[in-house]
């Protein structure tokens, strides 16, 4: 068959250069004679055009990413059908990226910085919230599948197996589609697929770019897709030591099994990200590669956390010293007006507590518990746990070892007169340590649980960065709550918590 470059479809677009190809459809860097611009057209195989449920799904994709209008989303221009009007052969017209798949730029780099990693994860996760919002699941992340344009932006493309909840029926249930590298275990069994599915994929996404390689290797695709469902992840750590414990937990969440575990949709793990990338550039002090793009677009939140990129000048110094006087001032001033207030409901409930009505805790409503031969644990910082500000924590006494040599240490909530609480949640920036809830009625008991204490939660629960803990209260009103921590977070001498929230 004679190649169509140098073909104008619809009298408009010249197909210049083959640059894609896959089962269905090949990619073609094209000209708009229109416009006078450059494009890329994705044409549909001739062979299989006459098949009317491929042909249906080629034209659901250019239906589907058509409501998109995301800057991380390749965008679609232009749609139409060329050929025998019997028999047409539809293509589709999207933007051109200049640049580069992201799967080319983990190939040559062998591995990504650990900020733009983050970054890219972001971006990708920006992306995909929207066309979650718009009930599109894009069912092949991968990073084939995302392009990283001269500016260093990233951008999700090729829809082509999305599944929208409006227009079901084209796929057969039990069907697997996505690659299967990257594959959820619920779409790996043919299962229900969702959101989160995409954020599974996501997280192996992620992986991949801090370790270079994917986690799973098989003798065929099957295999690999069974390891999705059967194994966990291997430990980034181990595979990259400089990645931390935060952003290691990031992994975790994005890539569990359960979906109860896993991050309940984008913004949640966009929040998450956005601390470890703060983090990790005030660590460095300094942001390298793509990252840079994505530290511009940062909400404040996140932006106010991460330092200026270090300039010799003694002008820029100034200045820099200025901004940080600025916003210690501001965080000083928001602290007096929360201590005056009391914390009351939040705004920055994670997605998950939806629907959960806020306990409202007054100001010195958390205390340190140390009933175990112990003279308390940090007692003076205990009203950061109800502050509102993640920056501030509460932390453990620093154990030699790692290692707690008891049984365990913990903080209280009183919440008095008492309340049947549902949920109760725990932000972290030393996520990894073990810990369980506990109640009392009335009375403060001064022994370690069991004791005069009730567990309702389950036995041991490990903590990630912003943990969400069901409690089994059975709707008894209980007044003292406590979170006992019984194993610090790996390679740790002591277990921070920046913020608790109780739930009903």
């Amino acid at each position: 068959m004679a190649s169509p470059v140098g073909t104008l479809l619809s009298n408009r677009y010249r197909l210049d250069a083959r640059i894609g190809m896959g089962g269905m459809s090949t990619v073609y860097r094209a000209f708009d004679t229109v416009l006078e611009r450059e494009v890329a057209i994705k044409l549909m195989h001739r062979e299989i055009a006459g098949d009317s449920d491929q042909l249906e799904r080629f034209r659901r994709e250019a239906r589907a990413v058509a409501q998109l209008n995301h800057p991380h989303i390749v965008g679609v221009i232009d749609a139409g059908e060329e050929g025998d009007p019997e028999f047409p052969t539809p293509y589709i017209v999207f933007e051109y990226v200049a640049g580069e798949t992201l799967k080319d730029r983990i190939r040559r780099t062998g591995g990504l910085s650990i900020a733009e990693s983050v970054a890219y994860a972001i971006e990708i996760a920006r992306g995909l919230g929207v066309a979650h919002e718009r009930q599109i699941v894009h069912r092949d992340v991968k990073p084939q599948n995302v392009l990283v344009d001269a500016d260093g932006a990233a951008k999700v493309t090729d829809f082509g197996i999305a599944y929208i909840r409006s227009q079901e029926g084209l796929t057969a249930d039990g069907r697997v589609l996505g690659t299967t590298d990257y594959v959820s275990p619920e779409q790996a069994l043919g299962q229900a697929v969702s959101g989160q599915s995409d954020l599974y994929s996501l997280g192996v996404v992620l992986f991949e770019m801090l370790t270079g390689d994917v986690p799973f290797k098989g003798e065929n695709q099957v295999a690999v897709a069974m390891k999705h469902v059967r194994e966990d992840l291997p430990d980034v750590q181990v595979r990259r030591p400089e990645v931390s414990a935060a952003l290691a937990a990031v992994v975790d969440r994005a890539t569990a099994k359960d979906l109860g575990r896993r991050y309940p949709d984008a913004d949640a793990m966009i929040y998450d990200l956005e601390d470890v990338l703060a983090s990790e550039t005030a660590r460095t002090g300094h942001v390298t590669g793509e990252a840079t793009t994505v530290l511009r677009s940062l909400p404040p939140t996140a932006r106010r956390r991460v330092p200026l990129r270090a300039r010799s000048s003694t002008k820029a110094l100034l200045a820099l010293l200025v901004l940080v006087l600025l916003a210690a001032g501001l965080l000083l001033y928001l602290a007096a007006q929360r201590t005056e207030r009391g914390t009351g409901a939040r705004e920055n409930v994670a997605p998950a507590t939806r629907g959960l009505e806020p306990v409202r805790l007054g100001q010195r409503a958390a205390s340190d518990f140390d009933p175990i031969g112990g003279d308390g644990e940090h007692p003076e910082q205990t009203s950061a746990l109800l502050d509102g500000v993640d920056s501030t924590t509460w932390s453990t006494e620093s154990y030699d070892g790692g290692q707690l040599n008891k049984d365990g240490v913990g903080v209280v909530l009183d919440a008095a007169p008492g309340v049947a609480a549902r949920r109760l949640g725990i932000r972290t920036p030393t996520p990894g340590f073990e810990a369980s809830i506990w109640v009392a009625e009335s009375q403060l008991p001064d022994s370690a649980p069991p004791g005069d204490w009730t567990r309702v939660s389950a036995e041991t629960v490990t903590i990630g960065a912003r943990e969400e803990i069901d409690l089994d209260t059975a709707g008894n009103r209980y007044r003292h709550y406590l979170v006992w921590i019984t194993k610090l977070p790996p390679g740790e001498r002591s277990a921070k918590i920046s913020e608790l929230f109780l739930f009903r």
